[in-house]
This record gives structure tokens, sequence and C-alpha cells, in this order.
């Protein structure tokens, strides 16, 4: 099982080596942009690969030593919740529960009891690379268990129970139609074709 745990911390660490890079890779400059973007595009996609498969041995780590063992072949949705379950406890994010005084502030001013999980994006992108990977090696999409409704409502669940306790939206953006655009450029209103003078 400490293996299991090192590739648990290794998964972890290479997040956030993974963020650390991408965002000083983001804010250098370059004298070449066509060259930087293919750099980071491909750069990325190969640190892509690399998570999908650590995250991909980590699951088949996790389905040895489930008790008792478990096949791929056999496993469910609900053995895949069952492993974002036991993800939790090498979380790093302090999530409120209701009777905490700090329920729903994004910057608490104190420290709290509330204990510490695994964040809905990391949840999210983690499905996501599975989801990918169990395909990629010779998995039927329709009985992808990661796929499953049951971790899709999962997932949910934990975003809105996050959000609340944390006191952070995590609602998407928006898209900005077209006049929309036009009018913040050029302070036209919607339906003024006049350029501005």
């Amino acid at each position: 099982m400490d293996s299991f745990h090192q590739d648990i911390q290794s998964s972890s660490n290479s997040m956030k080596i993974l963020t650390n890079s991408t965002l000083s890779m983001m804010t250098s400059s370059s004298s070449s942009t066509a060259t930087t973007t293919t750099t980071t595009t491909t750069t990325s996609s190969s640190r892509y690969e690399n998570q999908k498969r650590r995250d991909w041995n980590t699951f088949g780590q996790y389905l040895k030593n489930h008790r008792p063992p478990l096949s791929l072949s056999r496993c469910s949705g609900a053995h895949v919740l069952e492993f974002l379950r036991y993800l939790d406890q090498f979380g790093k994010t302090k999530v409120h529960t209701t009777i905490c005084p700090f329920y729903g502030h994004p910057n608490p001013p104190a420290p709290c009891p509330c204990p510490l999980k695994q964040a809905w994006g990391s949840l999210d992108a983690l499905i996501g690379r599975l989801r990918a990977a169990y395909e990629e090696n010779g998995g039927q999409p329709e009985a992808n268990p990661f796929g499953a409704r049951a971790v899709r409502l999962y997932l949910r669940e934990v975003r809105d129970l996050q959000s609340k306790a944390r006191g952070v939206s995590y609602e998407k953006k928006k898209r900005k139609r077209p006049q929309e655009l036009q009018q913040q450029l050029f302070g036209a209103p919607p339906g003024d074709t006049r350029m501005p003078p």
C-alpha cells in the first residue's frame, strides 16, 4: 500500500509542478510567438499524457489493493465513487461544514477544524483523464465507469457543496455575443452600425 500512497503523492506533486510550469511558460516572454505556442502545446500535451498515465496506474493499483481485488472489467461507477472518496484523505482544500463560522467565506480569517478534501476541479480533471485512459486501454465507451451517471452526479454534488462551503462560484463564464463585443470595443449600442468618430 506504501507504493500506492507514493503514487498519489507523486500525482499530487505533478499537478503542482504542471501548474507552476504552465504559469511560468505563459508568463515568460519570447521573441517568436509561433514558436512559443508550438512548444507550449507540445509540452502540455506530453505532460497531460504523462499525468494521464500516472492516474491510470494509480487507479490500477487501487483496484489491486481493493478487498477483494477487483478487475477492470468488473469495475463500476460505484467503485469509481469509492476511489474518489478514498482520495479525499490526500486533499489539501479546506471545505467548511455548515456549523463552521467560516462557512461560505472564501478567505477565512482564522484556522478551523474543518476537513481537507480534494478540490472539485482536481476531481473533475482526474475523471476526465481516467475516462480517456479507459477508452485508450481498450474499454468500450458505453461501459466506461468513469462516465457513469452516478459519477457525474457526484461531481456536481461536490462542486455545489464546495461552492457553498468555500464561498467560491464555479459557474461557467458566459460567452459574449458579437454585438456585445462590438459595444465593448467601439462603445456603439447593439444594432448601431455607425463607426465611432
